[in-house]
């Protein structure tokens, strides 16, 4: 692990380990309801996840815990929102892959992810899916670029937002194969799926939870999926790898976090709980019906990924030569 990789994770743990005179919430905790804070709109694989998070800990936790959807600025309002908020684990952030992605497209993305937040745990992760109208006459990723080929700039292709991890595997498409498509950017991935349905778009690009009850309905054509290894439930979907673009794998995940300074036993019992929620049988086989690959492994876990992935996304952006906003 690079040395500002591992620097990054330790500063992460060590503020999700601190506990200041003034971060110490009242006990016994929780006393009143609790906040999950999802960054995007309605429907998309975070609220998704959200939803069945609260649904679990309400009475886990024994206090209403509810969904609050603050979508805006490619998910940085509603993360800046919860890494302003006290920390007395009252406000959380469920959060995607965007959270790492945003700093290195922003220049001013208001918040840091090792600073500003304490790790909780990961809940889940999806590939991302390359998605065609069944009427496009798009039967697949080399008719994809054939088509885009003959004519650059035509093709509209659908994506969940800006820097989100679905518009960043549209760019490392274009990256290997030279194609030109009209990002259309959206504010949440089920959005993004509204319009290919539509007709607005006719490719786009999402994480697998919101696309797959369409895919095996027939009203979406997946063309690839960019996992390390094909979907159970879509075993007839090729990989990107599988089709000869090597190395080419990207997820899009979910994350429980709070604001820095939260006490430590409060973000043990979050990551306890989030795990006895999530891994029931019957929720585990809805989320993986759904398009979820469940990784409930606590806070250093989480704090590995955000240290991983935010120096490769950078990477990505910089190569891809996305300006920042």
């Amino acid at each position: 692990m690079p040395r500002a990789m591992r620097l990054g994770r330790r500063a992460m743990l060590a503020l999700a380990l601190a506990t200041p005179a003034l971060a110490q919430a009242p006990l016994p905790w929780p006393a009143r309801g609790i906040r999950l804070v999802v960054p995007f709109g309605p429907g998309g694989p975070t609220d998704i996840m959200a939803r069945a998070l609260s649904h679990g800990l309400t009475p886990a936790l024994g206090q209403p815990v509810v969904v609050e959807n603050r979508p805006g600025g490619g998910g940085n309002i509603g993360v800046a929102h919860v890494g302003r908020a006290a920390p007395d684990g009252y406000t959380l952030l469920v959060t995607s892959t965007g959270f790492v992605v945003n700093p290195s497209l922003f220049r001013s993305p208001g918040y840091d992810p090792f600073r500003d937040f304490a790790p909780i745990t990961e809940l889940g992760a999806s590939p991302n899916v390359l998605l065609a109208r069944p009427d496009s006459g798009i039967e697949s990723v080399a008719a994809l670029v054939e088509r885009a080929k003959a004519a650059p700039g035509v093709l509209n292709m659908a994506n969940p937002g800006i820097g989100s991890t679905p518009h960043l595997t549209a760019e490392l498409l274009r990256l290997k194969t030279g194609i030109e498509v009209v990002q259309v950017p959206h504010n949440s991935a089920a959005l993004a799926v509204q319009s290919l349905l539509g007709g607005t778009t006719s490719i786009g690009v999402t994480a697998l939870p919101p696309a797959q009850p369409q895919i095996k309905a027939g009203a979406l054509r997946a063309l690839a999926l960019t996992g390390a290894h094909r979907w159970p439930d879509l075993p007839e979907v090729p990989t990107m790898q599988e089709l000869g673009y090597e190395g080419f794998i990207s997820e899009t995940f979910q994350g429980l976090l709070a604001p820095s300074g939260t006490p430590s036993a409060i973000l043990a019992r979050l990551a306890t709980a989030a795990r006895a929620v999530l891994t029931a049988p019957q929720m585990a086989a809805r989320l993986r019906a759904a398009g979820f690959e469940l990784r409930l492994a606590g806070p250093e876990a989480l704090a590995d990924r955000i240290a991983h992935e935010a120096p490769m996304w950078q990477e990505v952006i910089r190569a891809a030569g996305l300006p920042q906003e």
